[in-house]
């Protein structure tokens, strides 16, 4: 009988890769469910909602519930909703980013000297002037926040820039660091997990690829954790990182060894 009741999969890295799914990675989705385990799939994506992952895993015969699905964006859309509900949100972020904040009722503004409150995350269309328009929303001293701090994103046949590139070129200009990340490895991120899952963080296993995020957060809430080779992490960067899993995996088809 395996000692973990229920487990958090990073989805980019360790699912999938770009918008195909990494080799065998089913074998270790139907071995956590074969093994009577709770899954929760956590991806700092902050350009999807909660329904994206379901249906990219449908045809393939895994099926997932919305309701077991975050991603960066949708915990950064609950929060700000949360303790920001009077507010306006000046996003330096994409068109399907802006949608989710929207659809849970986050007052978005696209006027800089109006903001309230300033988001950080990833946009292929950021720009001299988006950078220029975010000093100015960030002059007023207002809260300011970011999706995910991932510096680069996986994609099919490499990497591209992400949230984190964004956010260091606003923190440069505006001479501050954000107030918080509201992703993974955040506190916030990790209490949104840990209300979706039946489970104490004792018998919860972090599975992912990213040190400083998917196995952070398993580390700061006393979690197992395990890295997956799939993603951005190598041997190198394993062993120069202060960040250390409790295991580490080929891949997801190979976490029944740990069941």
């Amino acid at each position: 009988m395996t000692t973990y009741e229920a487990a958090i999969l990073d989805v980019d890295g360790t699912i999938v890769r770009g918008e195909e799914l990494l080799p065998n990675v089913i074998d270790g989705l139907s071995a956590l469910e074969d093994a009577g385990i709770d899954r929760l799939l956590f991806s700092n994506n902050p350009t999807r909602g909660s329904d994206h992952y379901g249906a990219k895993l449908e045809p393939h015969g895994i099926s997932i519930d919305p309701e077991t699905v975050l991603t960066s964006a949708t915990v950064s859309a609950a929060y700000l909703a949360a303790t920001h509900p009077d507010e306006q949100v000046y996003l330096v972020g994409s068109e399907r980013l802006e949608t989710i904040l929207e659809e849970a009722a986050v007052d978005l503004t696209d006027d800089p000297e109006r903001a309230d409150v300033v988001l950080g995350s990833f946009d292929k269309e950021f720009s001299y002037g988006a950078l220029w328009e975010s000093l100015r929303a960030l002059e007023a001293d207002v809260p300011f926040y970011g999706t995910d701090p991932d510096t680069t994103i996986p994609v099919d046949d490499g990497l591209i820039p992400g949230t984190g590139a964004i956010l260091a070129a606003m923190e440069a200009v505006a001479g501050r660091e954000p107030d918080a990340i509201l992703g993974k490895p955040s506190s916030v991120a990790a209490t949104a997990a840990m209300d979706r899952l039946d489970a104490a963080p004792e018998r919860t296993l972090v599975v992912g690829d990213r040190l400083n995020t998917d196995i952070a957060l398993g580390n700061r809430a006393g979690m197992a954790t395990a890295l997956v080779r799939t993603g951005v992490t190598d041997r190198t960067t394993l062993e120069a990182s202060s960040i250390q899993p409790d295991y580490v995996l080929d891949s997801l088809a190979d976490i029944d060894t740990l069941l």
